[in-house]
C-alpha cells in the first residue's frame, strides 16, 4: 500500500491542548513535511520564469499564550519575508489542507491589487468549481467561487480596495479525510496542478 504524504496525527496536531505542547508536536511532526514541500515548491514557482521564489516555515515564535489553530508554509519572491507581498501557501487547519494564494493585511498594495482584479474578474470566476475564496486568513471557512459568483467576488474586492484589515485568499481545501489518502506524489501533483491555475491571478495581483 502506497504511504499516504500527511496522516491523521497531523491534523490532530491542532486539537493538542496548550502551546508548548502542540508548538512540539508541530515541530516534530508537521514543520518537517513543510520543508520538503518548501523545497519542492519553491523549484517549481522559481522554474516559472517569473523570479526566484524562497520558502518560509512559519515558526509562530511570537505565541506566548494561545496555540495556533493552522500553520503553513508560505511561498514569495523575497529571503527576508512574505507578508507584506502576494504569496502563495500550503498548510493545515485541523480540518483540512489549503493550497492558496494571499494578500493579506501586511500588504501596501491593496487598493491597486483589487483595482487590478476588479478590471479581470474572470480570472477570477473561470475557475474550476472547487476553489474556494476568503476574506480573512485567520479563519477556515471561505465561499465557494462559482456559488458566490461575480457578484460575491466584487464584494470582496471592494472591502479589499476600502477596508484596512481586509484580506483576498483564494485556492483550494482539501478536507482532511482526503487529504490523508494522497500519497507524496498525488499530493504534489494536486500542488503543482493548483499553483498552475493560481498563477494567472498572480500575474494580475502583481500587474504583470
Amino acid at each position: 500500500m502506497t504511504r499516504s504524504f500527511w496522516t491523521t496525527d497531523d491534523f490532530e496536531v491542532f486539537s493538542i491542548a496548550g502551546l508548548e505542547k502542540r508548538m512540539n508536536a508541530l515541530q516534530t511532526k508537521i514543520q518537517p513535511k513543510f520543508e520538503v514541500i518548501g523545497e519542492h515548491v519553491s523549484m517549481y514557482l522559481s522554474a516559472r520564469g517569473t523570479g526566484e521564489f524562497f520558502p518560509h516555515v512559519a515558526k509562530h515564535a511570537r505565541r506566548t499564550v494561545n496555540p495556533p489553530n493552522d500553520s503553513w508554509v508560505a511561498f514569495a519572491p523575497a529571503k527576508r519575508g512574505y507578508k507584506a507581498l502576494p504569496h502563495f501557501q500550503i498548510g493545515l487547519w485541523g480540518t483540512h489542507l489549503f493550497i492558496i494564494l494571499a494578500v493579506i493585511y501586511d500588504n501596501p498594495d491593496k487598493k491597486g491589487i483589487a483595482e487590478r482584479l476588479s478590471d479581470d474578474v474572470q480570472v477570477i470566476t473561470s475557475l474550476p468549481n472547487d476553489f474556494v475564496i476568503s476574506g480573512d486568513h485567520m479563519k477556515p471557512e471561505a465561499f465557494k467561487v462559482d456559488e458566490i459568483g461575480a457578484n460575491g467576488v466584487e464584494k470582496l474586492l471592494n472591502r479589499l480596495h476600502s477596508v484596512k484589515k481586509a484580506e483576498f485568499i483564494i485556492g483550494l481545501h482539501v478536507p482532511a479525510e482526503r487529504a490523508t489518502e494522497l500519497s507524496e506524489e498525488a499530493f504534489f501533483l494536486l500542488t503543482e496542478e493548483m499553483i498552475d491555475r493560481l498563477f494567472p491571478i498572480y500575474d494580475v495581483i502583481i500587474g504583470k
